[in-house]
């Protein structure tokens, strides 16, 4: 029976995330003694462990099928690959800085400047968009340092939190893309693999479901049951019981987990006691 080959981050943050959610998939990886190739004991996957910019290649080329990286590497290597989804974790900026003292307008105080960068590409497509002349420096590391040292004007990188940039005297002044994980995949599966990645598709996107969503169970009066009702959908509708308390019902239903709060707060004003909010293990719409 064949396999499918999945590349992903030998070392770092995103490679743990990754692995967390094979795990949260229901597929067992050994990981004791990190080899750079290992295989699942339940489930027909076979994980690569490879540099995150070579994942694009490896995956055109076919010596893996899928591969689990930042979108920013999928698009600075450009290669003949087919972003299957967005994964929702590993968010990053990537963004323009200039030294802290300069003064900053727009786009065009970047005319004819040389900027520092290791996404050469990226970086040339945002200014030919945007039909402004730049000259790229391409580095492979410590971005930070080139306009204090006199290579550049500029610097374009990945930014988290800006402590970097604050250190080295920089200051954000544009961000250019954001970016995050995403799974891609060769574009030549054979009939076989596709069936697995459909199977790893289906259990990916129940875990998806179940991290933005919360379970909430609550009480509520019956003449307000109307206007809570309106407040919570769910999958459907929600489950309405009723309480041995005359006058009352218990309301269980899901809702996001982006307008959590929102709603809660309208559920009390409508009168709802008892709120309770559990979390989702797996999601199955």
């Amino acid at each position: 029976m064949s396999k499918l080959k999945i590349a992903i981050q030998k070392s770092g943050r995103l490679s743990e995330k990754s692995l967390d959610l094979l795990k949260d998939c229901g597929i067992k990886i050994s990981t004791s003694n990190r080899k750079l190739r290992t295989e699942s004991s339940n489930f027909p996957i076979e994980v690569l462990f490879l540099r995150d910019d070579d994942i694009p290649q490896y995956v055109e080329q076919g010596v893996a099928d899928i591969g689990i990286l930042g979108e920013n590497e999928v698009w600075e290597k450009n290669k003949d690959v087919t972003s299957i989804r967005q994964l929702g974790f590993a968010g990053c900026k990537m963004c323009l800085a200039i030294p802290k003292d300069e003064i900053y307008t727009d786009l065009t105080y970047f005319e004819g400047k040389k900027i520092a960068t290791s996404y050469p590409t990226i970086l040339r497509n945002f200014f030919q968009e945007n039909n402004i002349n730049v000259k790229i420096e391409e580095i492979g590391g410590s971005v930070e340092i080139a306009p204090s040292i006199g290579l550049a004007n500029a610097i374009f990188d990945i930014v988290s939190t800006g402590s970097t940039l604050l250190t080295n005297g920089l200051k954000q002044v544009e961000t250019v893309v954001e970016s995050q994980a995403v799974l891609i995949g060769n574009q030549n599966l054979d009939a076989e693999k596709q069936a697995i990645l459909d199977r790893l598709l289906f259990r990916i996107e129940a875990v998806k479901q179940s991290s933005e969503n919360k379970y909430i169970l609550l009480n509520a009066p019956n003449d307000k049951l109307d206007e809570i009702i309106t407040l919570l959908p769910g999958m459907k509708s929600p489950t309405v019981l009723p309480l041995a308390e005359k006058g009352w019902s218990s309301v269980h239903t899901v809702i996001k987990e982006d307008t959590f709060w929102d709603i809660i707060e309208q559920l009390k004003a409508f009168g709802a006691e008892g709120i309770l909010v559990l979390e989702i293990e797996k999601m199955i719409l």
